[in-house]
């Protein structure tokens, strides 16, 4: 990393270095040291040369003193001569002799003036040859160079040598110091230096194996550690800019939030002062934000109770206290300035430091108006039954169980009527629909006339209807059963030109202690009824134990459980009979499909054992759903059974008028292998007179895909042959009440004659029933009926017998 960085500082460089420094405090220093001992040395040599002045003194006084005595002087003279010899050899400058009245003064290079010699005198003795003579007395004045003259001279040699000597020390004390610390310490200054300036990779010189060496191992490290730091205090600062955009960012976003969210939104601080409204907020609470700033939120927010009209606590001072958030649950209106009411839905919510110091306090409401509004209508709906305004079926048990409890707990006995309506399908068919709806709404306002305010009245179906009679007796129940009877009946239903009687058939079953549950008491008002329609319709049954038609219609009901089981445990199974045809190699041959029903045991039930209830309690569709998806499942090209045969499935009238049924077929047959032209739907004369417009339209949808279609029991109704021009079908099967005894009944074979005639003019093919003899087969061949079907034909078998089948001629009957 190179430039400047602004965490490093560089300290300002020393004027003088401190190398320099250190140098001249070394030098100096010993310089100082020198002069010391020098001065102490001219000292010490100051004292030297006085005594050695002295002891050249003796040394010569004794040196002539002992030449004397080797020589015996004569005369002076001889004294001058071993004088003047002894002052040659020993350097003296000037020698004074003095003999008795005789004196002598020998000079001898003299050095300087007298003033700088110095004059020591000694007395000796000298004797001559004779020894009776007593020795002469001789006097020596010797003159020697003065101590300070010496000094002089000693010191200025002195000096020049210590002047030498130390100049020539400095020199090798300033190389020694700059190579062993300048130099060292000028490159730790100089990489300090560049690292202050911002290069982060300048670093010591460690190699030296000394303390330099230590310290810039020991810096090394420091500055790694202070560049790690840097790094991180760069990457922190750079986290430190992007939280504060972030928070900035999320301070915009959250106030853009707070504006544009769909909720009010206040806060406050721990004293229930208003620090912030979001529009939202302004809007509900009639406040600006500059009027609520500051304010206590008490004062803004007048929140009630909608049903007991009573004050109720405020979620912020709720949720201060508590430290907790808090959520109202109860319906809540807030009073505006302006006294307007707004039903509103609050919580609050504590803001916390994190510390988990309360900072103050957050409140979200909204609106729910609206809401309450669509829940209240829903409630309604969810209760009511749309076309009647009554009350529907789930209400109505509900109800019903509310009933049996205080019928249980209380020992109160209540009725229940079930009424179902006469003819209510020939209004729909003659005059539509919207006729029939309209006539249910006029006779729901009828019934209700009739009916206390504590009883109940719902639709429970198409044409149903339930009341439920509190505190009410058998006897009185069937009273109010009769009034409502003769109600119905003298009511009138006027659409148009037309007019319509109405009856209805009512199914009255006692609430008390003995009624068991809902479903059970729902069960037998539901047969009642029932029975009253069998016994003539227009008429009412009172439910009564021991009942033997009740009985019946519980049996019925018993079977409906057990077809229910039977279709989940897959105990259903698919049977056949043949329908030939009567001119052999003509027709392909078809296969009726039928089905069969295994009880618990796995033994076969008889069909007319369990169909009528099927048939009574709307099962039909499930089970012709079911032979439906079979036969589609089972045969089509690539399985077993016969080729180019027509599979004919029955279709009972509740399936014509379910509205999911044709759908349901189609699906199948998208799915299915087999061809469309092999598959044909038998319906009955009377279903399709019943349902004469959904029956059309499910012929001609199917008709459309290469299905075709037989019409059943064709000559039992009494306006067939005026039906049939409506119904586009491909066969008509005779009813086989002509059919069986057509040999001996001449108006029953001319009934069948007709049939046939009327259809081959139609372009359809007839098909007789009930062919149980071969007298019956030649007569039908002569009348020139195209197919036969029977016992004598063929006996239904297992549809696993027809899979074994390779031909469509292999185990029939021969018919030609």
């Amino acid at each position: 990393m190179t430039g400047r960085d602004p965490l490093m500082k560089a300290p300002a460089m020393p004027h003088t270095g401190l190398p320099v420094k250190v140098t001249g405090v070394v030098f100096w220093g010993l310089a100082l040291i020198g002069l010391l001992f020098a001065f102490a040395q001219l000292k010490g040599l100051e004292d030297e040369l006085a005594q050695r002045q002295l002891a050249t003194v003796d040394h010569f006084v004794q040196e002539i003193d002992r030449q004397l005595i080797r020589k015996h002087p004569e005369s002076f003279a001889d004294v001058l001569a071993v004088v003047t010899d002894t002052q040659q050899s020993f350097n003296v400058p000037r020698v004074y002799v003095q003999y008795l009245d005789e004196d002598f003064e020998q000079w001898h290079d003299l050095a300087g003036d007298e003033g700088q010699l110095v004059t020591y005198s000694r007395t000796i003795e000298v004797a001559g040859h004779d020894q009776a003579v007593p020795p002469l007395a001789v006097m020596l004045n010797l003159s020697l160079p003065s101590i300070e003259q010496q000094i002089k001279q000693q010191r200025k040699h002195y000096l020049v040598f210590m002047g030498g000597a130390f100049l020539l020390f400095g020199f090798i004390l300033q190389w020694v110091l700059q190579r062993m610390i300048s130099r060292p310490f000028l490159q730790m200054v100089h990489t300090a230096e560049a690292f202050s300036a911002g290069s982060t990779d300048a670093r010591f010189d460690e190699k030296r194996n000394d303390e330099f060496g230590y310290l810039g191992g020991f810096i090394n490290r420091a500055l790694d550690y202070v560049t790690l730091q840097q790094q991180e205090l760069r990457e922190a600062l750079a986290r430190v800019r992007d939280s504060e955009a972030a928070l900035y960012q999320e301070k915009e976003q959250a106030e853009v939030t707070l504006h544009s969210i769909g909720d009010a939104v206040i806060t406050t601080d721990p004293q229930y002062r208003v620090e912030y409204f979001n529009p939202l907020a302004e809007k509900l609470t009639g406040w600006t934000l500059e009027q609520a700033r500051g304010r206590p939120l008490l004062d803004i927010l007048r929140l009630y109770d909608e049903v007991t009209r009573k004050a109720v606590d405020n979620p912020v001072v709720l949720c201060l206290a508590q430290r907790s958030p808090v959520t109202l649950q109860d319906e809540i209106i807030l009073v505006r300035p302006d006294e307007v009411e707004v039903e509103i839905s609050a919580s609050a919510a504590p803001i916390r430091a994190r510390n988990d110091t309360i900072l103050g306090a957050v409140m979200v409401f909204h609106d729910v108006g609206q809401t309450r509004m669509l829940a209240r209508q829903l409630s309604y709906q969810a209760a009511h039954d749309a076309l009647t305004g009554l009350y529907n079926r789930r209400e109505f048990e509900q109800r019903l169980q509310l009933a049996l409890d205080s019928a249980q707990q209380e020992g109160v006995e209540h009725a229940l009527c079930y009424l179902d309506l006469d003819q209510f399908k020939v209004v729909n068919d003659v005059c539509g629909h919207i006729a029939g709806d309209e006539l249910l709404r006029q006779l729901a306002g009828v019934l209700l006339e009739r009916i206390r305010e504590t009883d109940v009245l719902a639709r429970l179906g198409g044409d149903e209807f339930g009341m439920l009679l509190s505190n009410c007796s058998p006897d009185k129940a069937r009273r109010v059963a009769e009034d409502i009877l003769n109600t119905v009946r003298a009511f009138r239903f006027m659409h148009q030109e037309h007019s319509f009687e109405i009856g209805v058939s009512i199914g009255v079953v006692p609430v008390n202690q003995a009624s068991h549950n809902a479903t059970e008491v729902l069960s037998a008002a539901d047969v009642a009824c029932y029975a009253a329609k069998d016994s003539g319709r227009n008429r009412i049954h009172v439910y009564e134990p021991g009942d033997r038609e009740m009985q019946q219609r519980r049996g019925e009901l018993s079977w409906v459980s057990q077809i229910g089981r039977a279709l989940d445990e897959d105990r259903m199974r698919l049977f056949f009979q043949p329908i030939v045809p009567l001119e052999n190699g003509r027709f392909p041959v078809h296969y009726e499909m039928l089905v069969r029903m295994l009880d618990d045991q796995g033994n076969m039930v008889p069909p007319m054992a369990f169909l009528p209830a099927a048939e009574r309690y709307n099962l039909m569709p499930t089970l012709d759903r079911w032979v439906v998806s079979t036969m589609l499942k089972t045969f089509g090209p690539g399985r077993s059974g016969p080729a180019q045969a027509v599979y004919v499935a029955n279709l009972s009238g509740q399936s014509l008028s379910d509205e999911g049924f044709l759908a349901f077929v189609l699906d199948h047959l998208a799915k299915s292998a087999l061809d469309p032209c092999q598959v044909c739907f038998e319906i009955t004369e009377t279903a399709a007179i019943a349902n004469l417009r959904g029956a059309t339209r499910f012929i001609k949808v199917l008709r459309d895909h290469g299905c075709s279609f037989a019409l059943d029991d064709f000559g039992s109704g009494l306006s067939s042959f005026g039906y049939l021009k409506n119904l586009a079908v491909d066969y008509l099967k005779i009813d086989g009440g002509f059919v069986k005894d057509m040999v001996e009944d001449e108006i029953d074979a001319a009934m069948v004659a007709a049939i046939n005639e009327i259809g081959h003019v139609m372009g359809i093919r007839t098909i007789a029933e009930f062919v149980e003899s071969e007298a019956i087969v030649e007569r039908l061949r002569a009348i020139g009926v195209d197919y036969a079907q029977g016992y004598w034909v063929a006996r239904p078998q297992p549809i696993e017998v027809l899979l074994q089948q390779t031909s469509s001629a292999s185990d029939l009957r021969s018919v030609s």
